[in-house]
């Protein structure tokens, strides 16, 4: 049985800080005790945690991931939980999407992930071990039409998760993928205005997902950001490692048929 450390003193680093999951995630991690490094490109504003730190930089940019690391490991020495959370999204036809769109949706969602592991491995080890989650994508796993990159990103990370827990056992580090559904953040309402969904309005067309799903509607973030705690918080989580937690509301549960 491992030993229980207080979140008092217990340090994370997630990506895609600013956005409607990563917000969230922040939130909880920082009310749960937890110091937080924030990553975003975009800048977060005056609510980031008094006890943590926001670094606004591009993950998709080598260099300024190695930036990233430096500034986190001069704010901390070590890392319980490592979030790998930004992601960006081209809806189109695959026939219609650019080798520099497929090259600019694993850039941000799957390279940045390979990248940030390798930098941020000193940081876990030097704790004695701790906690990987990548925020997957029920799109992973099932999907739909004009979003091939997107899925084909989130597919690699799902695998990405699995090679990096068998490698990563020896040093006590688990690493785990959260597999959300249709979550309410901006990025979905982005989709939405762009017609991935047929209907009227914005909020007709968030209806018509909600009702695609066995709970009849689309999460919050916070609810995301609590599964994404459990999987971080090795005083919950302890034996689970290389796994794929769907959170989706039932809407892969049911057959298409139905």
């Amino acid at each position: 049985m491992q030993s229980v450390k207080t979140n008092e003193n217990r340090i994370m680093l997630i990506t895609g800080a600013a956005g409607g999951i990563g917000r969230a995630t922040v939130k909880v991690f920082a009310e749960a005790g937890w110091a937080v490094i924030g990553v975003d490109r975009r800048p977060f504003g005056e609510a980031f945690p008094s006890r943590g730190l926001f670094i606004q930089a591009d993950i998709a940019d080598p260099e300024q991931l190695e930036r990233i690391f430096e500034q986190a490991e001069a704010f901390s020495p070590t890392l319980d939980a490592l979030i790998n959370n930004a992601a960006i999204q081209i809806a189109k036809p695959l026939l219609e999407t650019s080798a520099e769109e497929w090259d600019q949706v694993m850039a941000h969602n799957l390279r940045s992930v390979f990248l940030g592991v390798k930098l941020a491995h000193p940081l876990l080890k030097a704790q004695g071990g701790g906690a990987i989650v990548n925020v997957s994508s029920v799109h992973a796993i099932c999907t739909s039409a004009n979003i091939a990159s997107y899925a084909a990103s989130k597919g690699g990370l799902l695998a990405l998760t699995r090679a990096m827990a068998i490698e990563f056992a020896p040093d006590n580090i688990r690493v785990n993928a959260i597999l959300p559904g249709a979550v309410d953040t901006p990025m979905l309402r982005a989709s939405m205005e762009r017609g991935s969904l047929s209907g009227g309005t914005v909020l007709d067309r968030l209806e018509n997902l909600a009702r695609k799903t066995v709970n009849g509607r689309v999460a919050q973030p916070e609810e995301i950001a609590r599964a994404i705690y459990f999987l971080a918080d090795n005083n919950q989580s302890s034996f689970m490692t290389g796994q794929a937690l769907v959170v989706d509301g039932g809407a892969t549960a049911r057959l298409s048929t139905e």
